[in-house]
């Protein structure tokens, strides 16, 4: 089962603070968006090409649902910064068959024409203190990165730091090969994504 690259997300406490980190670190504007009411979360996103960023947070004005939030939104706290990344498969089921254990169980959803399946997990959480990658599996044609205006930004590297760097490289191997990936052992999980936009080379963490 190949994983694709799909989108980054920025987790925030507020959509607001969020929208206002990335888009004063990259210097362009955020574009479409909406509510997960399945998850009582909203987004702003940001197309990259082939790619898209997420800005993610909690709805204040949905009903907190019974099950945790997806990319562990429930315990997030602090300031906006790049929490998780995600990719796509054609085939969500198998793909989460031959992911390490708690990669998620596949839930149905929509958001306006959009429709897609993704592996959330049991308790919010991904393998790797969030590290591995987030499954997804779009329904039909319709894809964000396809609709969302170009303002000149791509992502040139998604570094990802982890004490077992090794072991998630190899929960990978064979499925997932991105040159703008690239994992790195360190003391502590930590993510940052280089981008070139049309004022320089810039950086979010």
């Amino acid at each position: 089962m190949t994983l694709i690259l799909d989108h980054i997300a920025i987790s925030a406490g507020t959509l607001e603070e969020g929208v206002a980190f990335v888009e004063a670190a990259l210097g362009v504007p955020l574009a479409g968006g909406g509510q997960h009411p399945h998850m009582a979360t909203h987004n702003r996103l940001l197309g990259l090409g082939d790619v898209y960023l997420e800005v993610i947070a909690a709805d204040p004005l949905a009903p907190r649902p019974s099950w945790p939030r997806w990319f562990d939104l429930d315990h997030f706290s602090g300031p906006p910064r790049l929490t998780n990344w995600i990719c796509r498969t054609d085939d969500l089921d198998g793909a989460v068959a031959a992911s390490p254990p708690g990669t998620g169980i596949p839930v149905s959803l929509q958001r306006g024409d959009y429709r897609w399946r993704m592996a959330v997990p049991a308790d919010g959480r991904l393998p790797f203190d969030n590290a591995y990658p987030a499954l997804i599996e779009w329904q039909g044609d319709l894809h964000p990165a396809k609709a969302l205006p170009d303002v000149g930004v791509r992502m040139t590297a998604l570094e990802i730091f982890h004490p077992q760097a090794g072991a998630l490289a190899t929960a990978l191997t064979g499925r997932f090969a991105d040159p703008r990936v690239r994992l790195y052992t360190s003391p502590h999980k930590a993510m940052r994504a280089v981008f070139s936009t049309p004022k320089g080379t810039r950086v979010l963490t």
